[in-house]
């Protein structure tokens, strides 16, 4: 062992993030470290850690600047945390900040640590510009030159096409579909209707306005830049609208998967303060849940043909293997909506017998869940999606669930590009 010979309970104590915005709005003038800073900041003046070292902060986006190689260290510098507080970045798409708080939770669990902060943070309004490969080796053989000839001469083979910006991509690179592309290939594999995709959608938009109207997100959320709430939400969504939005990913106008439907572009920032029990109980801060469970997976989507999305339908059963726990054992559950159709072609998975067992090694099908309790404050539609700051604001949110409901278990699953899939459980 490295430190303990036994695990301990990882504490949750609770999560701050700032309202999600949509792409290019309300956040369009900062940046991820303006925003993982905001995020940070907010987790250390509602517990009350101003000027105090907390053991480790882990965070990262999906989309960063080449400058931002030390984001997390940066922006604890302007947290509000002792200077002498380290920070490191990790990245694992959409399953980024739910990695941190398990990496971290295992640092904690062996006696590593005593607490910690987990974060993410994503913004698709300050995206990382480059310029072609060509001119790359152009400005590299001229830094090179060692006389001024040498130097100056690459110069001359400059061209206008060398200016022209390339833009983040959103396509696989071994596929090169985009993930929309990808699940309306899932939705057609595993026929999901456009009427149950967009039945889910309105219902994490009300789920979503009923929670800001009960005040649930009061003190999950953080006002910034004049935000005082997810921006993307609508309460005035309706069937009758969303059947009106056009395919966004199958221009043929046989696909099924809309605006409506698809998470949005979004910007935005989230953490967690994780702790041992004995940090937290000393210090007189609550304990919402405990961090007990965590599984990765990935699915070969390029020769098998595996669903993009679907990791998580094979992360899950391992997980409850793992705890000894069956899929009805739970009494939350937390899906990340990426898209709807994904959210439902994992649900449909797990009902199938053939499913379960020729590809999960199961003798029987891993059931249907409640789907009253799942996304019970809105998911990802509704809140919207910035990439690497998901997953702590789904342990937050749940941590805080559990404790309001005095439940016992709670469980996570979310998919990332690259066909992987980050799943945890909560207990109290």
């Amino acid at each position: 062992m490295l430190v303990g010979s036994s695990a301990r309970p990882v504490a949750i104590v609770g999560g701050v993030r700032i309202p999600f915005a949509r792409g290019n709005g309300a956040y369009a003038l900062v940046g991820n470290q303006d925003m993982l800073t905001a995020a940070l900041r907010g987790v250390v003046e509602r517990y009350g850690l101003q000027g105090q070292r907390v053991d480790d902060v882990a965070a990262g986006a999906v989309m960063k600047h080449s400058s931002q190689w030390n984001l997390t260290r940066e922006a604890v510098l302007g947290s509000g945390l002792a200077a002498e507080t380290p920070g490191f970045d990790l990245q694992r798409a959409c399953g980024t900040s739910l990695e941190a708080a398990i990496l971290l939770g295992n640092k904690i669990a062996l006696g590593q640590i005593e607490c910690a902060i987990a974060g993410g943070v994503d913004t698709v309004s300050d995206p990382p510009v480059v310029f072609p490969k060509a001119f790359q080796q152009l400005l590299l053989k001229g830094f090179r030159g060692k006389t001024a000839p040498q130097r100056l001469g690459p110069w001359l083979g400059l061209r206008m096409h060398h200016l022209r910006p390339v833009l983040p991509g959103v396509a696989e690179p071994r596929t090169g579909l985009s993930m929309g592309e990808s699940a309306e290939l899932m939705v057609k594999t595993w026929s999901i209707s456009r009427a149950d995709q967009d039945q889910l959608a309105l219902e994490s938009h009300q789920k979503a306005v009923a929670a800001y109207a009960a005040g649930f997100y009061a003190d999950l959320v953080r006002g910034y830049l004049g935000l005082t709430q997810d921006n993307n939400i609508r309460g005035d969504s309706s069937l009758d609208k969303l059947a009106k939005l056009r395919p966004a990913f199958d221009i043929s106008g046989a696909g099924t998967l809309t605006a409506g439907n698809s998470t949005p572009m979004t910007d935005g920032a989230s953490a967690v303060l994780l702790a041992s029990e004995a940090w937290a109980r000393a210090r007189n801060l609550p304990v919402l849940a405990y961090l007990t469970y965590g599984k990765v997976a990935a699915v070969d989507y390029i020769d098998k043909k595996e669903g993009l999305l679907m990791a998580p339908a094979y992360a899950v059963p391992r997980m409850l293997s793992d705890a000894k726990l069956g899929l009805q054992d739970f009494d939350f559950y937390e899906i990340h909506e990426a898209f709807a159709g994904q959210v439902l072609c994992t649900l449909k998975a797990w009902t199938n017998p053939v499913f379960c067992r020729d590809k999960l090694g199961l003798e029987d099908a891993l059931g249907t869940i409640d789907r009253s309790r799942l996304n019970v404050k809105g998911g990802s539609l509704a809140i919207g999606h910035p990439f690497a700051a998901t997953g702590t604001r789904i342990v937050a949110t749940l941590a805080k669930i559990l404790d309001e409901n005095k439940a016992k278990r709670g469980l996570i699953s979310i998919c990332t590009a690259g066909g992987m899939g980050v799943t945890a459980i909560l207990e109290r």
